[in-house]
């Protein structure tokens, strides 16, 4: 087995370990999720692993697509489970952004420019839940993104051919990951020691 088969097993296998624990949360009612996000996630990732395919990215495309698969199945259980559905003026901005850019990628042939696109709009994606995430920073799951950040390392290891086509998505969305988890961590330690210092002012 090659050193990009090895890489993309990985990949698939921090997927699931990212997913899992993260959909048990929902059910449990412990993460809610902003449907909004998710939707374009969900949309995105499956329309770049098809682009990233088009473009030579061979087996290391695949955890992208089981990616979007599962990310489709969490807008659903979202929406079902009442997640976070409270829609503002933003999230609405960044939602129409980013379904007004899905159509741009099909007006060329060229796969560079689907990737170019949809990682712009999954990037959009994450607006709505960084909105919610600063104001209720325990309501997402730090390590679904901490693991995201790592999936997304290990999908560019497994890239059968390297160019912007194949290797923008991963590294954008990995680096957006991990700037959302530093994120989280510090508002919550923002929080906590403000609950400290109240009762004594």
């Amino acid at each position: 087995m090659s050193n990009e088969h090895l890489s993309a097993a990985a990949a698939l296998v921090v997927t699931f370990a990212l997913f899992a624990p993260y959909v048990r949360s929902i059910h449990r009612g412990h993460t809610r999720p902003h449907v909004f996000t998710w939707v374009i996630w969900g949309l995105g990732t499956l329309t770049v692993f098809v682009a990233q395919l088009a473009g030579g990215a061979g087996v290391g495309a695949w955890p992208i697509g089981i990616s979007g698969l599962i990310t489709s199945y969490v807008t659903l259980l979202a929406y079902r489970r009442r997640g976070d559905t409270a829609v503002t003026r933003v999230d609405w901005a960044f939602f129409l952004g980013a379904l007004s850019a899905l159509p741009l990628w099909m007006l060329t042939r060229d796969p560079l420019w689907a990737v170019v696109t949809l990682t712009v709009v999954d990037l959009l994606g994450f607006g709505p839940t960084v909105r919610k995430a600063y104001w209720h920073p325990r309501e997402e799951h730090a390590g679904l993104f901490a693991l995201s950040a790592l999936r997304n390392g290990l999908v560019m290891l497994a890239l059968e051919r390297y160019s912007l086509t194949t290797v923008l998505f991963p590294a954008a969305v990995g680096i957006a990951c991990l700037l959302l988890v530093a994120m989280l961590l510090w508002r919550r330690a923002s929080l906590d020691a403000a609950r400290q210092v109240g009762p004594t002012t």
